[in-house]
């Protein structure tokens, strides 16, 4: 049977399911407070993708093109579903390997609370810059130094706030990264000339974020003498794990694999095997203690200890409860809330895209720009709208890009300029937002909250503002030279 082809959806239409979204979470926030996070939002995300679909039934498209929304929207979660549940692995083995503990050892021993932020910031911007994704460097570095920060007794949502400026930072301007690449392939635009043009406005987003990062330091100055145990700690770790930098290999495999482009779901997964290895090799009596069954062989134990910190992460009893709140996480299972929060989250996005709600909401938005200034500032509030809704950085950069690139052309403007502004805004306004994929993993990886970490990362808040500031001032705009016409004399 064929099907009439669909009406397309009104404003009212589109803003519906956007507006249910709005007040279910607003009222799961009332109900649960932070424990809306662990069921409740989903449920408000699938409960809205429904009504989007409906809205779809009422303009003529049928119950199976809906259901294949749905299970696209699944589809596209399953890679970052895959690396979560891999980060969540690695980060089990890493601490029962000792890896985690020994780059907590020697951050205490190294580090100062006067300039840790601006630290992590910095490292995670060089590694993140070198290997080209911000995911590999917060589930690495970012555990890392989050570990460092409760033994510096320093903030963790601020810590979480540098590492993620730092990574997307690195992550944005690296030739190597996915969104990097995406991003003037949506607009029509050259790669290493987009890196170029991005730095007008990511250079002193930046800066803002350092000098940021370098007042929060100087007033945690002396922190770490509130809590004395928190002093004892390096002896602790050293007292429960045998450490070294040779623990440190797994970390080191992980971010070559990275470097050469290797995939980022078997490079975390080859990490977290690695760091199994390294646990049953280094620490033995750890993993056997972590197997828990007295009756197996010790062979047999080291393997179910392994196993154990793949699936539900390291379990330790030092005696010392600053070190157990420490490291005792981890796991497959601590990454399921959040696979089950990308999965309605891409669910819905999928269906909003599908039943042309999303694209309605843009040609919206794109009706009311009428100077350049107010198109990039358009552009960069719809690709942030679009990681809202759609709930996944590349779609907010792909969607927004092809319905932006049309303007941008018939006014003249280079499309770096329009493949800049995906980047200002649809790749770093990502980890913003709590149910978008990104936003999710950081939280989950980072062990921090989305609406915890988010005032303090200082360059992902920075830098739509400067680029929107750029737009308005007409600031390094750049627009398409006349094609000369050539006339010939008779």
């Amino acid at each position: 049977m064929e099907h009439s082809s669909p009406r397309a959806p009104t404003l009212i239409q589109a803003l519906l399911p956007i507006l249910f979204l709005m007040g279910l979470l607003a009222t799961s926030v009332a109900l649960f407070g932070g424990d809306s996070s662990y069921g409740p939002n989903q449920i408000a995300l699938l409960l809205a993708a429904c009504l989007a679909g409906i809205v779809g039934l009422r303009n003529g498209l049928s119950w199976s093109q809906i259901e294949d929304a749905f299970v696209q929207g699944v589809t596209m979660s399953t890679q970052a579903i895959l690396i979560l549940l891999a980060v969540g692995s690695l980060i089990g083995t890493w601490m029962l390997s000792g890896a985690v503990p020994t780059l907590i050892y020697y951050g205490l021993k190294l580090m100062d609370p006067s300039w840790f932020y601006v630290a992590t910031c910095l490292v995670c911007a060089v590694v993140a810059l070198a290997i080209g994704s911000s995911w590999t460097v917060a589930g690495t570095l970012g555990v890392a130094l989050i570990a460092v920060a409760q033994g510096l007794n320093v903030s963790p949502a601020i810590t979480a706030g540098a590492v993620i400026s730092g990574a997307y930072f690195g992550d944005k301007m690296s030739p190597l990264s996915d969104t990097t690449n995406l991003a003037p392939a949506a607009a029509g635009s050259e790669l290493f000339a987009h890196v170029r043009h991005m730095t007008w406005t990511t250079i002193p987003s930046l800066a803002i974020a350092m000098i940021g990062f370098a007042v929060l330091g100087v007033m945690e100055t002396g922190a770490a003498a509130a809590q004395p145990e928190l002093g004892s700690l390096p002896q602790a770790l050293a007292h429960q794990f045998a450490l070294g930098p040779h623990l440190l290999l797994p970390l080191l495999v992980v971010m070559v694999l990275a470097f050469k482009r290797f995939p980022a779901f078997p490079t975390i997964l080859i990490g977290a095997l690695l760091g199994g290895i390294f646990a049953a090799i280094f620490q033995p009596d750890l993993v056997v203690a972590r197997a828990n069954n007295a009756e197996l062989s010790r062979g047999m134990a080291l393997l179910a200890g392994v196993w154990a910190s793949l699936s539900d992460g390291y379990a330790g009893e030092s005696g010392n409860p600053a070190v157990d709140e420490l490291l005792n996480r981890g796991g497959m299972s601590s990454m399921l809330n959040t696979v089950w929060l990308a999965i309605c989250a891409m669910a819905f996005g999928a269906v909003m895209e599908r039943t042309g709600l999303l694209e309605r909401l843009i040609r919206g938005v794109l009706g009311v720009a009428r100077s350049t200034g107010s198109l990039i500032a358009a552009t960069l509030g719809t690709a942030f709208g679009a990681n809202v809704v759609a709930a996944d950085q590349y779609m907010a950069i792909v969607l927004t890009g092809r319905v932006y690139r049309p303007e941008y052309e018939r006014r003249g403007l280079h499309p770096l300029n329009l493949s800049r502004a995906l980047e200002d805004a649809g790749t770093l306004t990502s980890p913003l937002v709590p149910w978008n994929t990104c936003g999710a993993y950081m939280a989950a990886t980072l062990g921090v909250a989305t609406l915890d970490y988010l005032p303090y990362v200082f360059f992902n808040l920075a830098n739509p503002i400067v680029a929107a500031i750029m737009a308005y001032a007409g600031f390094k705009i750049l627009h398409l030279k006349p094609v000369a016409v050539v006339t010939h004399k008779a």
